[in-house]
């Protein structure tokens, strides 16, 4: 009985675990660039001082979907999304690099160029700074240009360019913190293939109608998985009350 209660037990907490995975895709459904998570679990036996008798649920690294979203026009300067394949740079809380397929760029009281949750943006040699500035442009190929205060309207100055990168899917993982990461060794170089289009964000690429069915299924299986857990227990008290007449 216990291997049947083991098996129920372990393939409940993870029916439990990708529920959250779903979950918080389906919540991140209006959050610009987001990457809906893959839920994965596999049989596996459990090694030990005996043989492997025993099988459970294991959970992997959820994998994700990079899928790009939808294009949605917001008419503002310093929204800017990725045209195509690419990544935008930008320099992690920890001080990685990290990068994203679209923001909504600020620049601080310090003049530095920030995303919408305060990331700084990477240029050609680290952080964006932006000099005290009339009208800020961004150029299909990451270029920054400015017209600084006091000069006319024809007069543009080139300040840096967004560092923008195209690696291998294959080797891109998404981070607790909900940002990508490169997985081999060494930054990513720049690409000058990659374009921006500047006034626009990238939608999130979640499925709200696959999700929620994806749920509801899982749901399912979780109430399977505990009508197991009570069949054992069942099983188990019909036994017991076997060898006490006997």
């Amino acid at each position: 009985m216990d291997k049947m209660l083991y098996v129920s037990m372990t393939g409940a907490h993870n029916n439990s675990l990708a529920q959250s995975a779903h979950a918080n895709n389906l919540a991140n459904i209006s959050t610009s660039g987001f990457r809906r998570d893959f839920a994965q679990a596999r049989s596996m036996q459990v090694f030990g001082d005996t043989l492997p008798a025993r099988v459970y649920a294991l959970t992997e690294r959820p994998g994700t979907d990079f899928t790009p979203g939808t294009l949605q026009e917001t008419g503002r300067d310093l929204d800017v999304a990725i045209g195509g394949r690419g990544w935008l740079a930008v320099q992690a809380a920890d001080g990685s690099e990290a990068y994203v397929r679209t923001a909504s760029l600020n620049i601080d009281a310090l003049g530095v160029l920030r995303t919408g949750n305060g990331l700084p943006v990477m240029g050609n040699g680290g952080p964006i700074a932006v000099p005290p500035e009339q009208k800020i442009e961004i150029g299909s190929d990451g270029t920054i240009s400015i017209r600084a205060l006091g000069e006319g309207p024809s007069v543009l100055a080139e300040v840096d360019r967004l560092k923008l990168v195209n690696p291998d899917l294959k080797q891109m993982e998404k981070g607790t913190d909900g940002l990508i990461r490169f997985k081999g060794v060494g930054p990513v170089q720049a690409d000058a293939t990659v374009q921006v289009t500047s006034g626009f964000l990238e939608s999130s690429n979640v499925n709200a109608v696959e999700e929620m069915t994806s749920i509801l299924a899982l749901s399912r299986q979780f109430e399977l998985q505990v009508k197991m857990m009570r069949t054992a227990e069942d099983n188990a008290a019909a036994v017991a009350r076997v060898l006490q007449i006997s």
